[in-house]
């Protein structure tokens, strides 16, 4: 920057600005004396100055016609323009530097000033008169259209519902899609659910298009209801999930969809839980892919997944940011469970990581005078989205329980330090919706019906809520959605496609924040280490089982059975270690001693020991590698590779147990029993993958699988 320019503090002129009332008559009398002045030392003919200034008159005259000024300033204009001229060739003909002209063009000056003064206030009353008279215009149409629904709307709440209204208001949604009537309730203790009992039918009185409704709801006291009318379905067409990725906030609110009223589904689930149900092929799926994109974008939250369904919920989450030249890109969610295993150790570490914080922060909490821990980037959430988890919650299966269990666990102690769930079911159904605890911590409920009525009970999903029917809602990604702070109402989940979701990531990658020091402490190494390549390796290797080490894989993986190996006797001579005398005497009085005690079956290539009785059998390792397992091996090997054959002919469907042994039953008698071991066997060492859980298992040969 220049000095000159540094130091310039003077005025600045405007000269792109236009004149007001002073600026323009000093303009015109500088203008008139100018001209004057040279007029007459150049001996110019008065007349051009009168012609001039007559042609200006003319020339304002008809601009102001085409404006549609008043007739006021027209003439003003007018005659400020004959005044100047007049007064230049008067003063062109005397002489302009006698007292008599600067006194006469000096009062001119003022006349004209005070004349531009007073038409420029008349025609700002004049162009406000304009503009309030169009808002009165607009307010009597509207006026007119709001007493005409109220007055439509009073007649339909009395034939529907037997209740007299008293409608007080009626507004129109910004969005044009619908109204709200404020109306206040008749006396005689009739409340407002009186009215939203009859939701359905007032929408079909009201010949309301599918996917719209009247919904009643409380309002500013008990003696008045609300009643939400939407005109224009929203629900039908895809709304794409805004490409705006901008920073958010558990505490601002987190966007889960669209309301039909056009407004934002914002939850907040710093202290509640969520509870999402939705059928196959609702757009459930989807949906929680929005909710992911939600809270990867908030600045205060670390997202734990858990999908026993070969994690398909987080992997589109991960995978970018695990292919090559990804730049050092983070992934989405901070872990991700696709196995028991995995979703075991997550859920130890959230409870061990809620117990830690019970006890480090209190010092903090008392700072900040609080019971609940101060969630920033700096000490994040735990979000754990359980893609399924209401069937976990409801499973009977041992290994489903442990998983329940320590569900119900974080959901019960973890609240007030910054550890909620939200939990996905296939069906609003009681078996799902039986425990009390998810019915009390999950006050954030979603129902993404997509048409279907099978298991969908939206009284046990939003129990209290009337008038709520799943053919309101038939457009895949449309349902219901009901939060503490805005009720029950209609919704539209985001459409979000797999190129959003990798530049969700991508603009956010710099955003997540860190696990906190004494939350990391507590975590432990199984959360150190989530991210080894050993754990990770079926997110990026579609040959790799879930949860197997590949090289554990590559060895053979499975049990260490000494009886399969074969010795090598030049292990020693390779610096291998191997017993003492003393050690294998050692040894060999262990094995003694446990056999006395423990034994149940025979070393293998002996006979039954001397005077030894019948032993019972006791459950433990199968150990078919020692067996003699001639008898009967033709018939074993032709129905293992039949039931082989049937697993390769299912294609990337897959079948289960129960369905191949239907089909070997005839021609080789396998039972079911048998025919899931084999494809536990399979599962274990690649040949086949194991897709679901419980009921829904099914099993895929590794030929026709292909990763979600």
């Amino acid at each position: 920057m220049s000095a000159t320019t540094s130091h310039n503090t003077g005025l600045v002129w405007d000269w792109a600005a236009g004149h007001g009332p002073v600026t323009g008559a000093l303009s015109a009398t500088t203008g008139a004396f100018a001209v004057a002045t040279i007029g007459a030392a150049t001996h110019m003919p008065p007349t051009w100055a009168l012609a001039a200034g007559t042609a200006g008159a003319l020339g304002h005259t008809a601009t102001g016609l085409r404006q549609k000024l008043a007739g006021r300033t027209i003439t003003a204009r007018a005659a400020s323009w004959l005044l100047g001229a007049g007064w230049t060739t008067w003063a062109i003909t005397t002489g302009p530097l006698t007292w008599a002209a600067l006194g006469s063009l000096t009062t001119l000056g003022v006349a004209i000033g005070t004349a531009a003064r007073s038409v420029g206030l008349y025609e700002e009353a004049r162009e406000l008169e304009v503009i309030a008279a169009e808002e009165r215009r607009i307010a009597r149409e509207l006026s007119a259209e709001r007493r005409e629904i109220a007055a439509e709307w009073i007649d339909r709440v009395l034939r529907v519902c037997g209740i007299n209204l008293h409608i007080l208001a009626v507004e129109m949604w910004p969005t044009g899609t619908g109204f709200t009537i404020d109306a206040e309730l008749p006396a005689g203790g009739i409340t407002w659910d009186r009215i939203a009992k009859y939701n359905a039918a007032l929408s079909a009185d009201a010949r309301l298009p599918h996917g719209c409704t009247a919904v009643a709801s409380p309002g500013i006291d008990q003696g008045r209801v609300l009643i939400d009318v939407t005109t224009v379905n929203v629900l039908a067409e895809d709304i794409p999930y805004p490409a705006e990725y901008g920073p958010l906030s558990l505490h601002t609110g987190l966007p889960w969809g669209v309301r039909t009223d056009g407004k934002t589904v914002d939850v907040y689930l710093r202290e509640q839980c969520a509870l999402a149900v939705g059928p196959t092929g609702s757009g459930k799926t989807n949906w929680v892919h929005t909710v992911l994109a939600g809270l990867a974008r908030a600045t205060d939250v670390l997202t734990w997944v858990i999908d026993l369904n070969a994690g398909s919920a987080g992997l589109p989450w991960v995978r970018p940011a695990l292919a090559e030249g990804s730049g050092g890109m983070r992934p989405g969610i901070d872990w991700l469970a696709g196995t028991h295993e995995e979703a075991l150790m997550m859920l130890d570490t959230a409870i061990c990581v809620a117990k830690r914080r019970k006890m480090a922060y209190q010092d903090l909490m008392s700072k900040a005078n609080t019971d609940l821990l101060p969630i920033s980037a700096q000490i994040p959430q735990i979000m754990l989205v359980i893609d399924e988890g209401a069937e976990i919650l409801a499973s009977t299966d041992k290994r489903m329980r442990q998983l329940a269990d320590r569900i119900l666990e974080v959901i019960r102690i973890a609240r007030a330090m910054g550890i909620r769930t939200v939990l996905t079911a296939l069906g609003a159904t009681g078996s799902v919706l039986g425990n009390l605890m998810i019915r009390r911590e999950a006050k954030v409920r979603v129902a993404l019906t997509g048409g279907e009525t099978e298991g969908m009970d939206l009284s046990k999903q939003f129990p209290g809520a009337r008038g709520l029917r799943v053919e309101q809602a038939p457009y895949k990604g449309s349902g219901f959605v009901g939060t503490p702070e805005a009720g029950v109402a209609l919704f539209k989940a985001w459409r979000i496609l797999p190129n959003q979701i990798r530049d969700v990531i991508a603009a956010t990658s710099d955003r997540h924040p860190r696990l906190d020091d004494v939350s990391a402490k507590a975590a432990g190494p199984d959360y150190a280490r989530r991210w080894d390549h050993a754990r990770i390796a079926w997110m990026t290797d579609p040959d790799t089982p879930e949860g197997e080490d590949p090289t554990l894989a590559q060895a053979g993986g499975g049990l260490n059975l000494s009886a399969l190996r074969t010795p090598d006797p030049g292990a020693a001579g390779r610096g291998v270690e191997s017993s003492s005398p003393e050690e294998d005497r050692i040894a060999e009085e262990f094995r003694r001693q446990i056999d006395a005690e423990f034994g149940t079956t025979t070393e293998p290539g002996r006979g039954p020991e001397p005077d030894a009785g019948p032993r019972p059998e006791r459950p433990g390792l199968n150990l078919s590698a020692l067996r003699d397992t001639t008898t009967g091996a033709g018939e074993d090997t032709a129905a293992r590779q039949a039931a082989l054959t049937v697993l390769l002919a299912a294609g990337s469907e897959g079948t289960g147990a129960s369905a191949i042994a239907r089909r070997l039953a005839a021609e080789h008698g396998t039972t079911r029993q048998t025919i899931s071991g084999w494809l536990q066997e399979w599962a274990d060492d690649g040949t086949a993958i194991r897709i679901g859980t419980g009921t829904k298992t099914r099993y895929v040969h590794h030929s026709h699988h292909r990763p979600e």
